[in-house]
């Protein structure tokens, strides 16, 4: 794989993210009709890093939290169960209508009817992120980080989560640090600020040596066009995601690995998963095949954050499109929106379709 990996470096990848939490109902119930609930720490980009940090690669994610907040350290504590480190400020919440962590509530769906997420995202202490709060030559320079990975989501929160970003990724090229990037496209996180959104968007992926996004991602953020999102079979979906990606090639000739899921739902317990990968000049297709669904949110993020171990691995292409598949599958497993494998035999055992007892 030509990817040029720093080493010795203390983190394997770090990440800037809001952190909050999200609330499941019970037993796959719908949200307002149930009375039980569990309640996870959550991030799409946390949700990352957990693959490479339960696999004993030390990572960081850079955040705020509110000061004294119980959900606070509800969040710190789960990080650390996770092995990820953490930095950042601690703000006063300013009275009950003040600064706040996110709540993400969501059913996991059953059979035909479709799982259901609301947002909760008001006074979101995340949002007002700075390059200010955090020492970028200590972390990026001299503790050193190996890959750092931005997603759409943070990079669309607001504007100072925009810039800090674009603040971060200047910071990672500084200091030889590659840039992942998964687009990740909100339409209500850009609603109003489109024109912004897609100059940063181009900055990010100017600079970015991993870029990971569906074909809709691609188009909305990048402005590629294309056909229309939906109503297309998995097998057409393949050649149009590679017929794309070489227009996007064209465009942003620094990045080296591009990747994408295929996903078909047959319903909320069943969906047919695959993923293309393209690297050092070849493309990667995992063929989609039927895969059992627990709580599909969070399948995208295993994806990604197994691709990046396996790069981290510097294995070849075969083998990392064949983790992420994998790691997808695994976070689909579990009620939790991440992939937190007991070790590398964990997922290989799931990509070879061995679910046999282990003694």
């Amino acid at each position: 794989m030509e990817l040029n990996l720093r080493s010795n470096c203390r983190y394997a990848i770090a990440c800037p993210t809001s952190m909050g939490v999200r609330i499941t109902p019970d037993n796959r119930m719908a949200v307002h009709n149930s009375n039980h609930f569990y309640m996870q720490a959550t991030s799409a980009e946390s949700n990352v890093l957990t693959v490479a940090s339960s696999l004993g690669r030390e990572c960081l994610v850079l955040t705020k939290f509110v000061k004294g907040s119980p959900i606070a350290q509800f969040i710190k504590s789960d990080l650390r169960s996770r092995n990820i480190n953490y930095e950042g400020a601690e703000v006063d919440q300013g009275g009950p209508w003040g600064f706040r962590h996110q709540f993400n509530i969501a059913d996991s769906g059953f059979g035909m009817r479709a799982p259901r997420v609301w947002n909760d995202r008001a006074g979101e202490v995340g949002r007002t992120m700075t390059a200010e709060e955090f020492d970028f030559d200590r972390i990026f320079g001299v503790e050193g980080v190996q890959i750092l990975h931005l997603s759409g989501l943070i990079a669309a929160m607001s504007p100072e989560t925009t810039r800090f970003c674009l603040d971060c990724a200047k910071a990672a090229k500084q200091y030889g640090t590659l840039v992942s990037f998964d687009l990740n496209h909100r339409a209500t996180f850009w609603k109003g600020r489109e024109e912004e959104l897609h100059d940063a968007f181009h900055q990010i992926a100017s600079v970015a040596d991993i870029l990971v996004g569906n074909e809709e991602d691609f188009q909305l953020c990048l402005g590629f066009t294309g056909p229309e999102a939906g109503g297309k079979d998995l097998s057409g979906k393949i050649e149009s995601f590679k017929g794309m990606i070489g227009e996007v090639m064209a465009k942003y000739p620094n990045a080296k690995v591009y990747g994408t899921t295929l996903r078909q739902v047959i319903s909320a317990n069943e969906h047919l998963w695959g993923c293309l990968l393209h690297a050092d000049g070849e493309w990667y297709v995992e063929e989609p095949r039927p895969i059992q669904v627990m709580d599909r949110i969070g399948g995208g993020d295993g994806f990604t954050g197994g691709l990046l171990y396996g790069l981290l691995q510097q294995w070849e292409g075969p083998r990392c499109a064949q983790f992420g598949w994998a790691s997808g599958v695994l976070a689909a497993s579990s009620l939790n929106d991440f992939a937190q494998p007991a070790d590398e035999k964990q997922v290989w055992d799931i990509y070879a379709g061995n679910a046999r007892v282990q003694r």
